[in-house]
């Protein structure tokens, strides 16, 4: 499916005058559900389903929803200064939030209808004249786009309703104002019941692989997403007491199987999101999205913002103002790349990596190639000015150490620059340096690389690559975590060390090179198997794509990561900040004497 489209049918009304001159309104193309029950609406249907995740993976609100808040990120600089951006941000990253967001909604209001569609085509799936197979397939793929989209409602919101007005997993064609989520314990087992249920028919009907050129599901993403499903179960109230064990053969089932299901681990890790190899094989899944083609990717406004867009702001949202970068520290402004650029995007500053995540979780930026593989560290200069030689300076580069900068300039910390080009140290951060003078006026960063994209028209476009959400390397992971929590620390430290072996992977090594990288980064011991290692191993694999914070609101160690490793977030979150707020806009439109009382704890 190199594009999927939504499904909008316009009706359109012919007239015609009869002999009596009255004016008599005959409709010629009216839509209805009945269009569903043709072969043509039907697979359109299906395609609105893939279509309808666009609005939930890539756009701001959502990508800060996945973000912001955790260990890894904060909010960027503009909400610290008062320049530009959004307030949602700020009160997410520091936990004072209410309900009102708006980023929260993109979600929210994106699902359910969906959700509903998926319904409704499975009603109709047996009366439609499909041949065998392809109504088995197709019915395969809307019962794992109808779990996906419950499950990435789940993490955000916890139970969340499977009666949307008809009955369970009926499709619904009225108005509705009731809102189905009392005894939320009992529904948050039914909706698991669903997304179990679903993703393990999928797992069974699915083709084996996912096309060499397009995103539609197969086998592998199946059990991919039946691990996870089992794995936050059983974090959940709702655990049953084989969850990890199921969440284990899952994934082992690909990883044993990698030639049936056509993925393979990259060899390099910089290769995985490496622009122009959106379909390698270790992607199991993602958001389709055509490059530089904003009509197939439907999206009107391609310099847009926000939830009503389907375009993809994560390829800005991370970016640091490369144009203005104001180092070194107490002197005026020095621009070494002073205009924008379609690759580097658009330097909106959103988010921030977390001292912690620079420092602690990627501590070795030599030996581990990940650091490097998911960040910009070089930048190179059109045009230079402010401090700089016109016609001489052509870089700055984002330094790994202190001393590394230092020497590569040429000069001690506070003498002259004797060099063509910029280094930028570390201490000079923003995240790091703080505030020199109170004004808080650094705004450099590492700034993620995972979603640049040179096809785009402008740089204040939207990215248009597909969106990763779901990889191989994540799939072991999984499995190293069920291991662990079934008992068996060995089988969970294997799976981890291949991801290791992996991370020392540089095209300019040697084997003798690898090999001694490896032996200074591998785990040796199952003693060093923990839960809170799983999920720094999870985010050298999977930082900035956007997961973070179900990841630790599933397993309840969100609390715990950001007061240890978040500043920012740190004074104000408590226990029940592993949910998001049910949105405020749904509870006054829902119509119910006490809607308060469907609203998450602490709210």
């Amino acid at each position: 499916m190199k594009s999927t489209y939504s499904l909008l049918i316009l009706a359109l009304i012919a007239t015609a005058f009869g002999c009596n001159k009255k004016l008599e309104e005959q409709p010629f193309t009216v839509f209805s559900v009945d269009y569903y029950k043709t072969p043509s609406g039907f697979e359109n249907g299906v395609n609105a389903l893939y279509s309808g995740m666009r609005f939930v993976f890539g756009p701001e609100g959502a990508v800060g929803l996945g973000t912001v808040g955790t260990d890894e990120f904060t909010f960027a600089e503009q909400p610290r200064n008062g320049a530009g951006g959004t307030q949602d941000f700020l009160v997410m990253g520091r936990y004072t939030l209410d309900p009102a967001v708006g980023s929260i909604l993109t979600p929210w209001n994106r699902s359910f209808n969906s959700i509903n569609l998926a319904n409704g085509l499975l009603e109709f799936a047996p009366d439609v004249p499909l041949a065998g197979d392809r109504r088995t397939t197709f019915t395969a793929e809307i019962r794992f786009l109808r779990a996906f989209y419950y499950l990435n409602l789940i993490q955000y919101f916890g139970a969340v309703p499977v009666d949307l007005g008809s009955g369970d997993l009926r499709f619904n064609q009225q108005p509705f104002q009731g809102f189905n989520r009392q005894d939320t314990v009992a529904l948050l087992k039914r909706n698991y019941d669903v997304v179990i249920e679903d993703l393990d028919f999928a797992s069974k009907n699915l083709p084996d692989r996912r096309p060499a050129s397009a995103f539609r599901l197969s086998k592998a993403v199946a059990f991919h997403m039946l691990a996870k499903a089992h794995i936050h179960r059983a974090y959940s109230s709702a655990r049953q007491g084989d969850d990890f064990a199921k969440g284990y053969a899952a994934a082992m089932e690909v990883i044993n199987n990698l030639g049936k299901y056509g993925t393979a681990l990259q060899t390099f890790y910089a290769d995985v999101h490496r622009p122009r190899n959106d379909y390698n094989s270790e992607i199991l899944w993602s958001i389709e999205r055509i490059p530089g083609n904003f009509i197939a990717n439907e999206i009107s406004n391609p310099s847009g913002i926000g939830g009503n867009t389907k375009g993809v702001d994560a390829a800005n949202d991370f970016c640091g103002d490369y144009t203005n970068v104001r180092a070194p520290l107490n002197t005026s402004a020095t621009q070494p790349v002073s205009t924008r650029t379609v690759l580097y995007g658009r330097p909106i500053r959103r988010f921030c990596p977390t001292p912690w995540l620079y420092n602690v979780a990627f501590a070795d930026k030599v030996n581990d190639s990940r650091y490097e593989g998911s960040f910009r560290t070089v930048y190179i200069a059109s045009t230079t000015g402010g401090g700089f030689t016109a016609g001489t300076d052509t870089a700055f580069i984002m330094a790994l150490t202190n001393r590394i900068a230092d020497s590569l300039n040429g000069i001690a910390p506070s003498g002259p620059r004797l060099k063509p080009y910029r280094v930028i140290a570390p201490r000079e951060f923003y995240f790091i340096g703080g505030s020199i003078d109170g004004t808080l006026t650094r705004n450099m960063y590492p700034s993620i690389s995972k979603y640049e994209d040179p096809d785009k028209i402008e740089a204040n476009n939207q990215g248009t690559r597909p969106f990763v959400v779901a990889k191989l390397s994540e799939t072991y992971l999984l499995a190293a975590e069920a291991a662990l929590a079934s008992g068996n620390p060995a089988a969970a430290m294997d799976l981890l060390n291949v991801l290791k072996r992996r991370a020392v992977n540089r095209p300019e090594l040697t084997d003798p090179q690898r090999i001694a990288r490896y032996d200074l980064i591998k785990l040796t011991s199952t003693s060093q198997v923990t839960l809170d290692f799983i999920l720094d191993e999870r985010t050298r694999e999977l930082t900035g794509e956007c997961s973070r914070w179900p990841d630790l609101a599933v397993r309840n160690k969100l609390v715990e990561r950001v007061r240890l490793y978040n500043s920012d977030g740190a004074p104000n979150v408590k226990d029940f900040h592993v949910r998001r707020p049910i949105p405020q806009s749904q509870l006054n439109n829902t119509v119910d004497p006490n809607p308060q009382q469907f609203q998450n704890t602490g709210y």
